[in-house]
């Protein structure tokens, strides 16, 4: 059975990018998969101190909740996050996230000594995420981020469900098309995880 680790971003429990994300996840387990709901506001995970203790194996010398969530991820077949955009960026929850991931770049890149673009995704992703404005760059930096955060995964960022101009709880049910849309890729990701 497909496993996809799901994670969820935003600081709010029942904002916008929650509703999408739940939608995403239902798509999933209809197409089949097992789908491991992660809401990272409950976790207590520092962020990276650059002690680089993570030289000598690969492992985060910070001891907390950082290693159950990363090993969860690590053991789950595709991914599914979701951040609001907070400064043209993702939350801080996920990019705490993402900088203690540094110790799986450390290990894949330093220690393995992996090159770089000459490695093959074993796994894919999908990105959801929501912003108030209409800037025309609102998801830019976002992206980039996601895909070099993908690339210590050995990850493809295989799609992203992109929304503007949501910001208070409960925009988003004005829009039904986008949670069809966000249930329509979560399903669509499932099958395309079978496929391999």
């Amino acid at each position: 059975m497909v496993e996809i680790a799901a994670i969820y971003g935003s600081p709010r429990r029942k904002g916008n990018t929650a509703a999408l994300m739940r939608q995403a996840v239902a798509g999933a387990r209809d197409a089949g998969a097992a789908v491991d709901e992660i809401v990272l506001r409950d976790y207590k995970i520092s962020p990276c101190l650059e002690i680089y203790g993570c030289k000598k194996d690969g492992e985060c010398a910070i001891k907390d909740d950082f290693q159950a969530v990363r090993d969860r991820i690590l053991g789950a077949n595709g991914l599914i996050i979701a951040s609001p955009i907070f400064f043209y960026t993702v939350s801080a929850h996920v990019k705490a996230l993402m900088d203690r991931c540094q110790s799986l770049w450390v290990k894949k890149y330093w220690i393995d000594q992996t090159a770089f673009g000459k490695w093959t995704p074993t796994r894919k992703g999908l990105v959801i995420s929501v912003g108030a404005t209409r800037g025309k760059k609102l998801f830019d930096g976002m992206l980039l981020t996601m895909q070099y955060f993908f690339d210590t995964l050995d990850m493809e960022l295989w799609d992203s469900v992109l929304f503007r101009q949501l910001d208070l709880a409960g925009d988003v049910e004005k829009h039904p098309e986008y949670l069809d849309q966000a249930y329509d890729r979560g399903r669509a990701l499932a099958l395309a995880l079978c496929e391999k």
